[in-house]
């Protein structure tokens, strides 16, 4: 990657030009007063260490060829919107060992390597419905993450302040560290992930419909050990690749952690491994697509139930020309009630144009409702549903589904009625923790996967 001394305000790549997206439109984008402070950020920004490295950058991309080509799963979880004050060594724990306990579960069911990715380390910027928001009868601007400005309900709280931008750096930089730490330094060992989800299942309603997969997954681990593969000797059962993601929402910082690498000389996104463009921002003459055309990263394209065939064919042969395998997640977020009557079309519109995908699903984001008590919430019911519907069409339509997208946390929050806990519509208010979206909480996640797992294997043994 470059160094310091390497770096400039100017970009030369053919495939590159620093400011074609600021002459497009940005949608989302807050209303900065002062643009002199918001560039002289991005100038400290552009000055400072990458948060990934380009050779993570590609070897992502070559795992995601392979869950394309069926060869292993996309696991991508995290939280709605990280906040600043949740960069903390059990926050980041807590998240990180339900995705390990998810990625074991569906590991041992699909007999598949499973890439583990989070929701993490960048995801501080949230899309909103409207520039303003009313509360207790006062409209303020609308909170839009905490890289741009803070959640209190006053005016100068809600002001953009592009220093966060700076903070989002830093809390970035401590949240990896941390994430690679405990990737190769014992948390993630197989086996302690295993106990993991034995604690789950002795405090679970489920046993019976899952005891049976953990006792073999058991004796797989025992029979691994008696003939001397243990994690104390297998490097691979001790430690894990963690890859991060994020929305690439706020385009001035984006851009700002974009470099070249110096001997590949490709342009990267170096803010996460993997970026993604959502329902708010994929239009095809906006500055978001413009700019994740020219980066190499893995990119990720939300699709809900109003997209079009035309419109993800032409998302496609934008920021994917020359047809590589590895380069897009397509990601739809369709709902239950409607997963069955859209999917199918956009299947095989992508399959007969020779596009190569990987197919994820995310369950959450259109099974969004308001209760009468005014809490924003989920029904686990619909999302596993969504989930379950989408990998049957998936194999009837000679596809594969090969990733799942969810947001959750490893916090016992109550923001998704059902599931394990059997949380109620009453009972939200407990321990309702977001400021944005809601949840799964870590029992919901685990039994979520568990419910992937199972019919994973019903599949394989049809």
């Amino acid at each position: 990657m470059h160094t310091d001394n390497e770096q400039s305000n100017s970009f030369t790549s053919p495939k590159y030009n620093e400011n074609q997206w600021r002459t497009l439109p940005a949608k989302q984008q807050p209303k900065w007063k002062n643009q002199a402070q918001v560039n002289k950020v991005e100038d400290k920004i552009q000055r400072l260490p990458p948060l990934v490295f380009s050779g993570e950058i590609e070897a992502l991309r070559d795992k995601i060829a392979l869950a394309a080509n069926g060869k292993a799963f996309l696991l991508q979880a995290g939280d709605c919107a990280e906040e600043f004050k949740n960069c903390t060594a059990n926050e980041i724990k807590g998240t990180l060992k339900i995705i390990l306990q998810m990625a074991l579960i569906i590991t041992y069911a699909g007999e598949k390597p499973v890439i583990k990715m989070g929701r993490i380390a960048g995801q501080y910027a949230k899309p909103r419905s409207s520039d303003f928001e009313t509360i207790n009868n006062q409209e303020f601007p609308s909170y839009r993450g905490d890289i741009i400005n803070d959640i209190a309900a006053t005016l100068e709280a809600r002001e953009p302040d592009p220093q966060r931008m700076l903070d989002a750096y830093q809390y970035a930089t401590a949240t990896l560290n941390l994430l690679r730490a405990f990737s190769s330094g014992g948390f993630s060992s197989l086996s302690r992930i295993h106990l993991w989800n034995q604690e789950f299942l002795a405090s679970s309603a489920q046993e019976n419909q899952y005891k049976t997969m953990l006792e073999e997954l058991s004796k797989a681990l025992t029979f691994l050990d008696t003939i001397g593969i243990s994690d104390k000797r297998e490097r691979s059962l001790r430690e894990i690749d963690f890859y991060t993601s994020h929305e690439a929402l706020l385009l001035p910082y984006e851009s700002a952690l974009t470099r070249q690498d110096s001997v590949n000389h490709h342009w990267y996104n170096c803010s996460a491994h993997m970026l993604w463009i959502g329902e708010r921002t994929r239009n095809l003459d906006g500055a978001h697509v413009a700019f994740m055309k020219s980066i190499r990263n893995p990119i990720g394209i939300k699709l809900s139930a109003s997209a079009s065939v035309d419109d993800t064919l032409a998302l496609l042969e934008a920021l994917n020309p020359d047809r590589e395998t590895g380069r897009i997640v397509l990601i739809p977020r369709i709902g239950y009630d409607k997963v069955e009557a859209v999917l199918p079309s956009l299947i095989r519109a992508v399959a007969k144009e020779g596009y190569p995908v990987l197919w994820s699903c995310d369950p959450m984001h259109a099974n969004t409702y308001v209760t009468k008590n005014g809490y924003k919430t989920r029904n686990f019911d619909y999302i596993a549903k969504e989930l379950i519907t989408s990998l049957h069409i998936h194999q009837a339509e000679n596809s594969a589904l090969g990733g799942l997208h969810c947001e959750m946390t490893g916090k016992n929050v109550t923001e998704c009625v059902g599931g394990a806990d059997s949380i109620t519509e009453e009972s939200l208010s407990a321990h309702y923790d977001t400021n944005c979206d809601p949840r799964l909480n870590a029992r919901q996640s685990v039994e979520l996967a568990f419910l992937l797992s199972q019919n994973l294997k019903a599949m394989k043994n049809s």
